[in-house]
């Protein structure tokens, strides 16, 4: 008989229905552990990627800096005066722009000429920058103006004399080399306008076109079509047409040409083209100004022109240079003023109008706006600011002193004089010295004097001790002194200019006026 069991029957443990379930299930875990592997995994090349890119950025980024340290040219600061203006003569800071017509590197291509002419200054402007960063005044320098070009270093190390009456333009072709000297020139400026210049940039053909290109153009306005006889004059006919009337938008080569013609707009003179070259720059700032100003948009353009930039040696690297540009950020357009020097016809020349002349820069050392407003601030930081505006009171009792006129400015030892007399020092007498080109302070004194000499010298900030073979103390006025804003130079003497003169605020153009207003170029 069988005997039937009630317990089911277990397959063995073993068995191949067992070993499949088995496998099903590890599969699902090895899926599950997978999927975990592979988000963690992805995780991590996410991560790697982004990290990678970062590195590319801050490389390439790098990349750029030095590339553009590679193209910044500097000059030899060797080159420039011993004799400067001191260091904090004005609040804010003063940038020389030069515009070189240099046909070197190839600039021929866009400029025309001879590629080993000798280098010239085509335009050239003192932009001051107001200690408060939000006004700035540019003051063109016509290159005929008569002035002196004081002594400059030459290639072969030595240096020139005074050069009285000479254009200025010719300074920067001092040493006749095709690059140029914007040392010879940024020398000249200090003299002419005893301010203290911080910064000189040089731009040529190649660096100016650049620059329009990568902005996209720059918008400019004329007032009748022009044609290729005005860009040059010596073409029998007119040629094909450059620019028609009216408002445009020119770049590069285009760009050049329109700053360049001289003949054929206004009056065809120099002082014309200047006020064109004003108002093309005003409308290049404004284009920047819309873009913004920030890194990624100022990287792009200073690529395009340190290629073709020769710079002082303060901004001869591109951190320095990108940092001084975005110090000007803050300068709002309305207050970004244009003037030209006041200037008159002598024959074919240019003379500087005074007191006018004196005037504007006394408004610039006074950080005055065109419309007398303080725009200033004391300057940080900045070696001689201190004494320079508040020499220190001395007392001269017991102590005689003759006062020499070493200067072309009339009446500043009478005025020394009086202040001197005004602080317990006998003046023995005024005069005018033997020579009128002294540029710093002396104050000779005979033996045994030395201590009684510092005394006088501390009323002459900057001043120099000389001892000499004679009998008492003399003070000679230098220029540095006559450009002062001591007591002694000021005294007895008209007031402070409170604004830039009216005769030339009024001719004055804004980086936000209309490109077509005021198109009568001279």
């Amino acid at each position: 008989m069988t005997v039937t069991s009630n317990r089911r029957t277990e397959q063995p443990r073993h068995s191949a229905a067992a070993r499949d379930h088995r496998r099903r299930r590890g599969r699902r875990r090895g899926r599950d552990r997978g999927r975990g592997r592979d988000r963690g995994r992805g995780i991590r090349v996410g991560l790697a990627v982004c990290l990678a890119l970062l590195v590319l950025a801050a490389g390439g980024a790098g990349w750029l800096y030095l590339k553009l340290d590679g193209d910044i040219s500097t000059f030899d600061s060797g080159g420039l005066s011993d004799n400067r203006p001191e260091a904090g003569s004005s609040q804010g800071e003063n940038v020389l722009v030069i515009g070189s017509d240099t046909r070197t590197g190839g600039n021929e291509a866009l400029g025309g000429g001879d590629k080993d002419d000798v280098g010239r200054s085509d335009t050239a402007f003192l932009l001051h920058v107001y200690a408060d960063h939000r006004h700035a005044l540019a003051v063109s320098i016509p290159r005929d103006t008569l002035v002196t070009i004081p002594p400059c270093k030459l290639p072969d190390g030595g240096w020139t004399k005074a050069q009285p009456d000479m254009m200025f333009n010719a300074a920067y072709s001092v040493g006749q080399t095709a690059k140029g000297n914007p040392a010879c020139t940024q020398n000249t400026v200090e003299q002419l306008t005893g301010l203290r210049v911080d910064h000189t940039v040089v731009v040529d053909f190649k660096g100016f076109a650049r620059l329009t290109d990568v902005v996209g153009g720059v918008k400019v306005c004329l007032p009748q079509d022009v044609y290729e006889n005005d860009l040059d004059p010596h073409l029998t006919a007119p040629g094909k047409l450059l620019f028609h009337k009216g408002e445009q938008t020119v770049a590069g080569q285009k760009a050049l040409d329109y700053v360049r013609i001289r003949h054929g707009i206004g009056d065809g003179s120099d002082i014309g083209r200047i006020k064109r070259q004003q108002a093309f720059v005003a409308s290049l700032l404004k284009e920047v100004k819309s873009q913004g100003l920030t890194p990624t948009r100022l990287l792009p353009l200073a690529e395009a022109a340190t290629k073709s930039l020769t710079v002082d040696p303060g901004l001869g690297s591109a951190d320095k240079l990108m940092s001084f540009a975005m110090s000007l950020k803050d300068i709002d357009l309305h207050n970004t003023k244009f003037v030209t020097l006041p200037w008159r016809y002598e024959g074919s020349r240019v003379a500087i109008v005074q007191p006018d002349a004196d005037d504007l820069w006394a408004a610039l050392r006074a950080d005055r706006t065109i419309d007398g407003k303080n725009a200033g601030g004391k300057r940080t930081g900045t070696p001689g600011s201190e004494a320079s505006a508040s020499p220190t009171p001395v007392s001269g009792e017991g102590i005689d002193v003759a006062v020499y006129n070493g200067t072309s400015v009339p009446g500043l030892a009478a005025r020394a004089a009086a202040v001197l007399t005004a602080d317990g020092f006998t003046v023995t007498g005024t005069a005018t010295a033997s020579a009128q080109d002294h540029t710093t302070t002396l104050v000779e004194y005979g033996p045994g004097l030395k201590n009684r000499a510092r005394t006088v010298a501390a009323a002459f900030p900057g001043a120099e001790l000389q001892p000499v073979t004679g009998s008492g103390i003399s003070v000679v006025l230098g220029q540095s002194y006559a450009n002062s804003d001591s007591p002694a130079a000021t005294a007895s003497a008209s007031p402070a200019p409170t604004a830039v003169p009216s005769e030339v605020a009024d001719g004055a153009r804004s980086a936000d006026d209309n490109p077509c207003s005021n198109l009568t170029y001279g």
